[in-house]
């Protein structure tokens, strides 16, 4: 009877274990797997009851009451620390000890989590196997841990081909995010492409960015050095659809104008244009400036009426060859802390040639100098002696630094135009919505800080998209956007490879089995 027990028990044993090793690899529970745990656990119960006689005699000895206490304590032992488990689970605290920061999400990326107003469901297509599955695991995890309006989900199109025909999913490793009656689908490991596809499906409309021409402009179209293409795709990865517009040929400017940017404009505007500009502000238009030394003088005086101060001049820094760059390139590290636009920013950022432009801070009118030039700047009245390369500060007609080089104000609309917002019907995308009674505008004192050459040059880019995405009115997507990091392997020599494999591998382990083996050992021969 005690042999058929211990062959009953060790049988049941090995059904149990065998049972579970299985649904461990195969992570599926099926009928022919449960009746042999089931098997398993009836042969165990015979087990005791065939030597109940010997377990009796066993738990009546000293030694097993000394073990049962140390199971006792090691039960204690493991509820503690699943009991610490559970607390850490509930109030976790991620930290990524990556240099490239590889586990950490942009600014603007946690801004837009932070600011959901509604679920996104992402689904995640990927085989179980799939080398790309843990990537995409690991970045859908950390956009849920900032935002319990994100949530996802992984399904395989082998195992369930009902799920990828319902959501219309031909091919692997797709990622279909939807918020609301919007969806986006994308194909790639990337926080970049995730998070504008949120931004995508959380809009329930396109904002439209204007880009004055006709007189000289920055094209948004060229490749080349002066060119905006750049500018132009960053600017469409956040969700904007760019336009150029040319003011002659219009009426007026297009009422689905969200913002309008005027960017180095070398030629002068006719009068017919500045009314429409002016008719555009007054109806609570947003405007960017990005105003060159020496050019139009005529929107230069239109942007004076609205209270700033826009110096016929050129800024002079020292400062900037620190930097590698030249002394007509005013680097810029102040900010303003207390507009939305640079309260969070801190980049370095550089101006290839640029004029002054300040304005009376008042907060009461939203007027506030965004960015200013170091100490060792100023600005340079005499443009004949830069043209004969005599830099030097001149007491009593250069102004002396920290140059203003941007600024802002809000222009409070007259009682009749916000009257006149409530009630025009004619055009459901008119950026004079009901909600708007002030009109926004800001000036930069240059133009190339923006263009294919510096846009990616430390801070530049970001200032110049947090500008458009207050001015659209687009707060959740003003931060500073996240760098590619670099990728840093670890390159080992053969020798360094094969002494990583021996040492843990094979050393340590065969130390462990000797010093096994020779407790064994010598407790038996002193037995």
């Amino acid at each position: 009877m005690r042999k058929i027990g211990t062959i009953a028990g060790l049988t049941g044993l090995i059904m149990i274990v065998s049972s579970l090793i299985v649904y461990a690899i195969r992570n599926q529970m099926t009928t022919p797997l449960v009746a042999v745990l089931w098997g398993g656990g009836l042969l165990i119960l015979f087990f005791f009851y065939a030597s109940f006689g010997n377990l009796r005699n066993l738990l009546s000895k000293r030694t097993t009451k000394y073990g049962a206490n140390m199971m006792i304590m090691i039960l204690i032992f493991l509820t503690i620390v699943v009991i610490v488990s559970v607390i850490s689970t509930m109030h976790k605290q991620r930290i990524d000890l990556t240099k490239a920061g590889r586990y950490t999400l942009s600014d603007q990326t946690l801004k837009i989590l932070k600011s959901l107003k509604r679920d996104v469901e992402v689904t995640a297509f990927y085989r179980q196997d799939q080398r790309n599955r843990q990537e995409m695991y690991d970045l859908l995890q950390e956009y849920s841990y900032h935002s319990p309006r994100f949530k996802y989900q992984f399904i395989d199109p082998d195992r369930h081909p009902e799920q990828t025909l319902k959501y219309g999913i031909t091919e692997y490793r797709v990622t279909l995010v939807k918020s609301g009656n919007n969806q986006e689908k994308l194909g790639f490991e990337s926080e970049e492409k995730l998070t504008n596809a949120i931004l995508k499906v959380m809009r329930d409309e396109v904002k439209v960015i204007y880009f004055l021409k006709g007189h000289g402009e920055n094209d948004v179209t060229s490749q080349g050095k002066d060119g905006y293409k750049a500018a132009k795709d960053a600017m469409e990865k956040e969700n904007f659809q760019v336009k150029e517009l040319v003011l002659l040929s219009e009426p007026e400017v297009p009422y689905d104008t969200s913002v309008l940017v005027v960017s180095g404009s070398k030629k002068e505007f006719i009068p017919e244009e500045v009314e429409k500009l002016t008719r555009f502000i007054g109806r609570g238009g947003r405007v960017l400036f990005m105003i060159d030394p020496g050019t139009t003088p005529v929107i230069v005086d239109l942007i004076k009426t609205y209270g700033f101060q826009v110096g016929d001049d050129i800024i002079i820094d020292k400062l900037s060859q620190v930097f590698g760059a030249n002394y007509l390139t005013p680097v810029v590290t102040e900010y303003d802390k207390e507009h939305p636009i640079t309260r969070d920013f801190s980049p370095s950022t550089f101006f290839a040639l640029a004029r002054s432009v300040g304005i009376e801070n008042n907060p009461r009118t939203g007027a506030y100098t965004l960015a200013k030039t170091s100490d060792n700047s100023w600005a340079e009245t005499s443009l004949s002696d830069i043209e004969k390369g005599r830099i030097q500060y001149d007491e009593g007609k250069d102004t002396a630094g920290p140059v203003p080089l941007a600024a802002v104000t809000a222009v409070k609309l007259a009682d009749e135009a916000a009257e006149a917002q409530q009630h025009e019907q004619h055009d459901p995308l008119s950026i004079t919505a009901s909600s708007k009674k002030y009109a926004k505008l800001v000036v930069f004192g240059d133009s190339d800080f923006a263009n294919n050459t510096h846009i990616n040059l430390a801070g530049n880019g970001d200032l110049f998209l947090n500008t458009v995405n207050w001015l659209a009115e687009e707060g959740a997507l003003i931060s500073v956007r996240r760098r590619n990091p670099d990728n840093t392997p670890v390159v080992l020599t053969t020798t360094q490879g094969r002494v990583i494999f021996w040492i843990p591998v094979i050393v340590i382990p065969s130390f462990v089995i000797i010093a096994g083996i020779g407790v064994y050992t010598r407790k038996r021969w002193r037995g």
